[in-house]
């Protein structure tokens, strides 16, 4: 039986492919399991330092699978979706999503999970809830209008229009986008540079942004002084190599 989500470990990074190519990698509940136990093994991972989430073939995902709708999906309990995409943004290590092609509604909702979104010029993103008569359960309206503003979030969804990738980092949905024959070397350059840097930075600034999140400024200002985690163990080994002093 073919893996409907490929885990692939580089250098310090681990390659997550959402492995349904023939389907347009529309999303199944058993692709997230499979994706699920994948956010389970990585969280243990002390080797893998940051996660790349892309699609394989054509595009990122087309979506959830109308056809597993239409049937009836056998969920294995309500907000387990959105419960899975939790942890995978909760990972205490960067997660990107790199899209190319489609990356229409619960994709979109899937991408939006990620730390930021790298995208080729080839992709393409949606909110069509509206064009279905859904509404969404997998984090939609929480996610997108942190990311873009609550107007643009609504034009988006009220609409369902499809974006390109120009316009997509225009309105800070993604970060940035490259020609998609770049697309492979930007992902292992991308990654690259995160794992160079420290897992324990990581990990505490993660926790730092989301606690203090849409809060009142002083009110994270005071978090960061009281709750700071420290430096990481490597510090002084990281400063001597850099400096060529201290013990």
């Amino acid at each position: 039986m073919t893996n409907l989500v490929l885990r692939e470990d580089q250098d310090g990074w681990a390659l997550l492919t959402l492995n349904r190519p023939d389907k347009l990698n529309s999303l199944t509940v058993a692709m997230f399991k499979e994706l699920r136990g994948h956010v389970e093994d990585l969280r243990k991972d002390e080797n893998i330092g940051c996660v790349v989430l892309r699609g394989a073939g054509k595009c990122f995902s087309a979506g959830h699978d109308l056809g597993d709708i239409a049937e009836g999906e056998a969920v294995p309990s309500r907000g387990w979706h959105s419960e899975t995409l939790r942890m995978l943004e909760k990972l205490p290590k960067p997660v990107i999503a790199a899209v190319h092609g489609h990356c229409y509604t619960g994709a979109l909702e899937v991408a939006l999970a990620a730390d930021f979104i790298l995208a080729a010029d080839s992709a393409r993103f949606g909110d069509t809830h509206a064009k279905w008569a859904l509404t969404p359960v997998w984090g939609m309206s929480q996610r997108l209008p942190r990311r873009v503003g609550i107007a643009t979030a609504k034009r988006l969804m009220f609409t369902a229009d499809m974006i390109d990738a120009e316009e997509a980092v225009r309105i800070g949905l993604a970060e940035y986008a490259v020609p998609l024959d770049q697309f492979d070397a930007e992902i292992e350059a991308l990654a690259q540079k995160i794992v160079a840097n420290s897992g324990f930075s990581h990990a505490a600034n993660k926790r730092l942004l989301e606690a203090t999140d849409g809060g009142p400024l002083d009110a994270g200002l005071q978090w960061e002084v009281m709750e700071s985690e420290g430096h990481g163990p490597d510090m002084h080994q990281r400063i001597r190599a850099f400096t060529g002093k201290g013990k």
